[in-house]
């Protein structure tokens, strides 16, 4: 057993397989889209002529930019060279690369928060304290969700991505 491992058990060898990796960048898009359809789902009905109820609010700029930061957060998060994290050991860019790429995946970790706490407020101050009732409050459950799904869709990716197979090299000139 290697003294490097934390834990005792192995990891099961299915972890480390091409398959895994792919299902796991699979999972993480349908994640990524689902969040989205939600969002423009909620968009949609709040400006539908066919909506029965027509409800007294509808979704504007606000609700979207919870949306936006959350994107942006998952795109800055999972565009990082996982390898630049421990970087400051081989460093041939510059000094600093690992606390450079350690600062910009804690601003993108922020986006994500920030768009999931955004959600959340949009929902507490926009429709229940304004004490809508249930179709209309959808619009608010719905951004809260999409959003939660695009901060999940990033954690499957980030996971994804450092997954790593034996028989896998990575070459870069």
């Amino acid at each position: 057993m290697s003294s490097h491992r934390l834990f005792r058990f192995p990891k099961p060898a299915w972890l480390n397989s091409a398959n895994t990796r792919t299902a796991g960048v699979y999972a993480a898009g349908a994640l990524f889209s689902l969040g989205f359809f939600l969002l423009i789902d909620v968009a949609s009905w709040s400006k539908s002529p066919m909506n029965p109820s027509d409800p007294a609010v509808h979704v504007t700029f606000v609700d979207w930019i919870p949306g936006i930061c959350s994107a942006l957060g998952m795109l800055v998060i999972n565009s990082i060279d996982k390898s630049r994290l421990s970087a400051d050991s081989f460093s041939y860019s510059g000094n600093g690369v690992a606390w450079k790429a350690r600062l910009v995946l804690f601003l993108g970790f922020a986006l994500l928060a920030g768009g999931l706490a955004g959600s959340v407020v949009v929902l507490v101050l926009k429709y229940i304290v304004a004490e809508y009732v249930w179709p209309t409050i959808w619009m608010g459950v719905g951004n809260v969700v999409a959003n939660g799904l695009v901060m999940l869709s990033s954690a499957v990716l980030w996971v994804a991505q450092n997954m790593e197979d034996e028989y896998t090299y990575n070459l870069a000139l």
